[in-house]
């Protein structure tokens, strides 16, 4: 069967982020379903955090032909699904250990080599990337709803089930075949040896500082807020539809992005991000009542999408190869590694302070409003 690439390329983010959208919400009741502690859980989600950064910092960059990327990506699909079946193996710590790296690892690529397909197509065929992606948001939305709206049913094991139905479609559609190929030759020699990514990351670093830093602040959210929720009286159901809530306020921003902000700068952008999160986790710190936490999750527009759009803006930027380069670093460090290290902290935390982790998660984005970057002007390699 032959899909028309725009319609490939949709169905690959739904199905992608149909999956997230069950995972990233959900997976730490699942674990705690399973019997494992605040704790144990905060090391083992840190850890999958780990091996997502390391997915996509070591392994989408050994994709250097752009006519490879449906390849690459059918390999990661099946190899995230094998993973995934996985989880139905055993439940000891260990065990589940090594299958969360292992998940994370092959499913971490998968957004940034989509990405790079999409910019490929995109030379090729017309294409809105705009339109295209925000199936993946939309996805997100029905996913967390389902599953929250499922384990009310049915309790904690639907996620497990969901999961695996998930990423075994997403295998299934990336096995059929777009209508065109896309079409490139790899890329060598073409400075991506130490020096140059030395020079790259001390040149962004307080980009990469400022992002780290306000994505790192959301892993207590992604990891402890449906427990905290569900501690608080409320159903899997409703914690669902409070996760589809903030994605609904991202797809919002994310497309009238270009007529809000037209004229901002990423440090701009980042500062308008940063409040937006200091304010956001104060509210679910200070409270657990329903129309706060409706106000929280809209926030989430500017907390994440606001800051993300920042990070495209100050990478889109650079020059030629140094925005692959920086894209790879952008996930893997401030949305892999940074929320990785908050994640293990946030399951001490939450253990010993419940709902006051947030206050912490408030803390920890005020640096940001002081070390965002200079003016892209400055930013911009000229050579």
């Amino acid at each position: 069967m032959v899909l028309h690439s725009t319609r490939w390329l949709a169905l690959s983010y739904f199905t992608y982020f149909f999956s997230y959208g069950i995972f990233l919400p959900f997976w730490s009741v699942w674990l705690a379903g399973v019997g494992l502690p605040p704790e144990t859980i905060g090391l083992l989600l840190g850890a999958g955090l780990i091996a997502r950064f390391l997915g996509s910092l070591l392994l989408a960059p050994r994709v250097t032909d752009p006519s490879r990327l449906v390849f690459a990506l059918r390999i990661l699909a099946l190899l995230t699904l094998l993973f995934a079946v996985a989880f139905w193996f055993g439940q000891t710590s260990a065990w589940l250990l090594i299958v969360m790296v292992g998940f994370n690892l092959f499913f971490s690529p998968l957004v940034p080599l989509t990405d790079a397909l999409a910019g490929t197509w995109q030379k090729q065929i017309t294409m809105d990337y705009g339109r295209v992606r925000l199936w993946g948001s939309l996805a997100f939305v029905i996913g967390s709803a389902m599953t929250g709206k499922l384990v009310s049913l049915f309790s904690y094991q639907a996620i497990l089930v969901l999961l695996s139905i998930g990423v075994a479609s997403m295998l299934i559609g990336m096995m059929l075949r777009p209508s065109v190929m896309p079409q490139g030759e790899a890329r060598h020699n073409e400075g991506a040896g130490w020096p140059a990514w030395k020079k790259l990351v001390l040149g962004s670093w307080r980009f990469l500082a400022c992002v780290t830093l306000l994505q790192g602040a959301h892993a207590a959210y992604y990891g402890f807020s449906a427990i905290y929720w569900q501690g608080a009286g409320y159903s899997a159901s409703v914690v669902g539809y409070l996760w589809s809530l903030g994605v609904v306020a991202e797809i919002v921003i994310f497309a009238l992005s270009n007529k809000l902000f037209r004229n901002w700068s990423a440090r701009d952008l980042l500062l308008l991000s940063g409040v937006t999160g200091i304010l956001r986790w104060s509210l679910m710190a200070y409270t657990t009542d329903l129309p706060w936490l409706i106000a929280a999750q809209i926030l989430h527009c500017g907390s994440f999408t606001v800051c993300h759009l920042a990070a495209m803006r100050y990478i889109s930027a650079r020059e030629g190869n140094e925005v692959i380069r920086l894209q790879a670093v952008y996930s893997a460090v401030a949305m892999g590694g940074g929320i990785a290290i908050m994640t293990m902290f946030s399951g001490y935390l939450y253990q010993h302070m419940q709902g006051g982790v947030f206050w912490i998660m408030a803390l920890v984005a005020v640096p940001a409003l002081l070390i965002r970057p200079r003016p892209i002007s400055y930013c911009v390699n000229t050579q």
